[in-house]
């Protein structure tokens, strides 16, 4: 099982010569959190808490959460039937006398199924999907065409997994994509998924190898790349930053920043090879990036700067590049003990994409520290607490 956490958290603040509360202080990180690390009482943290340690400590963060995840996998429920669908527990179920789905109609009813993802509507996509994924593995038998079909919803379905924490099954469905891909471009994209994955389960060298090695292999003239070769190549680099600047790599993880910032003018604006919304890249984009990672190195105050100059109107209301952006201005708010401010932020995400919101812990962590700030609370902040699911 490795070493835990909490012990290779004392090795190496004793090896440093700190004191718990020097490191603490130190870090930032709270005192109690530390000694409840040590002391086994918590066996991992986030990774953002992970990384200001390792800060500290001068050492890359993975010598701490090595596969530690950053959240916890969720209980599988509502998302169990879509799971042994991607598996094939379930097999296909139909009577004596329908007629067998056909490519067409399993083309129609995935692009019928797209703003489902896109605008991250759970509930349904919990109902809709099982079927799907049956009547496209059928049609995936009668030859390319169908195969490809597959290919896209098996993408499609890893990232709302991976979106949902549901990381087994996320993998699964990202392999069977990757196995069946069209082409290069698409196998790049479902990479790209992949690496956030890893990422989610903190396992940033894997994240950050596979990144690098795909990026490397992706890498398209600029004089004449088109746009999808550009976008496939640009968030395969913003994957190896975001590995990098949470492994305490600051240099790598400007230097591939820069790299997609390259990607990104070339471009010439924000654009969805295909009309895939998990493709969409840009200026725009690189600049969310470049926030994401400002967070990530504890600079909230280039957060806020950043997203004073920051043209997200012009993305989707349900755009999760979007949201997870606006969370990190929240939680810039917060560093800066602007607190209205931040739950002003909170509000606004849940008025337009209520299902994300509820599911991101980094919400829940964002309004427990504005609460734990609040002597009273507002009847808003109340209802925005039962809405996400944080504790009063």
């Amino acid at each position: 099982m490795g070493t835990p956490f909490g012990q290779r958290l004392r090795d190496l603040r004793k090896r440093r010569g700190l004191s718990q509360r020097e490191l603490a202080e130190a870090s930032g990180v709270s005192l109690s959190l530390i000694r409840k690390l040590e002391q086994g009482d918590r066996s991992a943290t986030r990774l953002e808490t992970a990384r200001r340690l390792a800060v500290t400590l001068h050492v890359p963060t993975t010598c701490l959460v090595t596969d530690s995840p950053d959240e916890d996998q969720a209980p599988g429920g509502q998302w169990d039937a879509v799971g042994d669908a991607v598996t094939g527990a379930s097999p296909p179920q139909g009577e004596p006398d329908e007629p067998p789905p056909t490519v067409p109609g399993a083309r129609n009813a995935l692009e019928a199924a797209v703003p489902l993802f896109s605008g991250d509507r759970y509930a349904e996509l919990t109902t809709v999907l099982p079927p799907l994924i049956r009547d496209i593995d059928t049609v995936a038998a009668t030859g390319p065409d169908g195969r490809a079909l597959r290919a896209r919803l098996m993408h499609l379905t890893g990232w709302l997994l991976t979106q949902n924490r549901q990381y087994q099954a996320a993998e699964a469905a990202l392999t069977r994509s990757l196995k069946e891909a069209p082409d290069q471009l698409h196998a790049a994209a479902v990479i790209s998924t992949r690496c956030w994955l890893l990422l989610r389960q903190g396992k940033l060298a894997a994240a950050r190898q596979l990144a690098a090695h795909w990026a490397d292999t992706t890498e398209p003239r600029l004089s004449r790349a088109r746009p999808a070769e550009l976008s496939a190549w640009g968030w395969l680099l913003l994957r190896l930053s975001a590995a990098s600047v949470r492994d305490n790599r600051p240099d790598e993880a400007d230097q591939a920043l820069r790299l997609a910032q390259s990607a990104a003018v070339a471009m010439g604006g924000e654009f969805a090879p295909g009309k895939d919304f998990l493709r969409v890249f840009g200026p725009v984009t690189v600049a969310l990036k470049r926030a994401e990672n400002a967070m990530v190195a504890d600079r909230p105050d280039a957060v806020l700067a950043l997203a004073r100059r920051m043209p997200t109107h012009g993305l989707r209301p349900t755009s999760n590049n979007r949201n997870r952006h606006l969370l990190d201005v929240a939680e810039a708010h917060v560093r800066s003990r602007q607190y209205t401010e931040a739950v002003d932020v909170l509000q606004g995400i849940q008025a337009v994409a209520p299902q994300w919101l509820a599911n991101q812990r980094y919400a829940r962590d964002i309004l427990g520290h504005v609460i734990d700030k609040r002597r009273t609370l507002t009847p808003d902040m109340r209802v925005l607490a039962d809405a996400i699911g944080v504790p009063l």
